[in-house]
């Protein structure tokens, strides 16, 4: 089997969220396999940070644009820049987005709404607008970051807001690959699990301080209620990405993949 399957070499990639979590996570998996890469995000000092780790990490020059997902002025200013620098762009990655725990009974629809903007809305006009790019050229990538939470509820309170956006962006991503579809574009989505990402980390520390007991016993107490009995790494959710913006997945379209231990097969 040809490795061009999974060879990026050239291509260019937008990664809206890319400044830190799971979105910086991929924007290097992509560098890694070939992409020239745009980062974005709301606030340019995350987005020089980023910029930094990922040279440090990958030894390639990464370009960033400034910019709210959710102003589709942004947007359409983001798909010219894009184009600027990367010369094409094929792949386009949704991983903003934000959760806000709070009781559905005393939810502040204000943040509901906010969550509304940032996680559903933005990948909307995002597809919206490199959309129309893509069908221009005859192909495109949109990979959507979702959650097993748009699949499975959680036992306890605080994530209807998350739950319900999630939810949604994995309805958009099927409708939209419906629409795409005839003009070469594919539009995937990937629903994790809780995945300990740098950032997560610090909080998952906490939680473990707070339950008085280790890290790693924190870490192993959170996996076990997944076939695989861990929790994800980066390196889990990075892999499905890989794979959806090259030519492995040319004919995939509309799907939502799990990388979480096995937790929707049994949830």
């Amino acid at each position: 089997m040809s490795n061009k399957l999974f060879d990026l070499t050239g291509k260019g990639a937008v990664v809206i969220g890319g400044a830190g979590g799971l979105g910086q996570a991929i924007a290097q998996g992509l560098i890694e396999a070939g992409a020239k890469v745009l980062i974005s995000s709301r606030k340019e000092d995350a987005l020089k940070k980023a910029q930094e780790e990922l040279k440090a990490a990958t030894g390639k020059s990464v370009e960033y644009a400034a910019g709210d997902a959710s102003v589709e002025a942004d947007v359409e200013a983001l798909v010219k820049t894009a184009l600027a620098k990367l010369g094409d762009v094929t792949i386009l990655v949704n991983a903003q987005g934000f959760n806000k725990k709070q009781d559905a009974l005393d939810f502040d629809i204000d943040v509901f709404r906010q969550m509304l903007d940032a996680n559903i809305t933005s990948f909307m006009i995002s597809a919206k607008h490199f959309g129309r790019h893509f069908k221009e050229t005859g192909y495109g990538k949109i990979i959507n970051l979702s959650s097993v939470r748009g699949k499975i509820a959680t036992k306890g309170t605080g994530n209807a807001g998350y739950c319900a956006t999630k939810g949604a962006v994995d309805m958009l991503t099927k409708q939209i690959a419906s629409e795409f579809g005839p003009f070469g574009v594919t539009v995937n989505a990937i629903g994790p699990n809780i995945t300990a990402t740098p950032m997560m980390v610090s909080v998952f520390e906490k939680r473990a301080a707070d339950a008085g007991v280790s890290i790693e016993q924190y870490l192993k107490q959170q996996g076990e209620g997944n076939p695989m009995r861990k929790m994800g790494d980066p390196v889990d959710i990075v892999g499905t990405a890989v794979f959806l913006a090259a030519p492995a997945s040319d004919f995939m379209t509309g799907n939502i993949l799990y990388p979480d231990g096995g937790l929707t097969a049994i949830g």
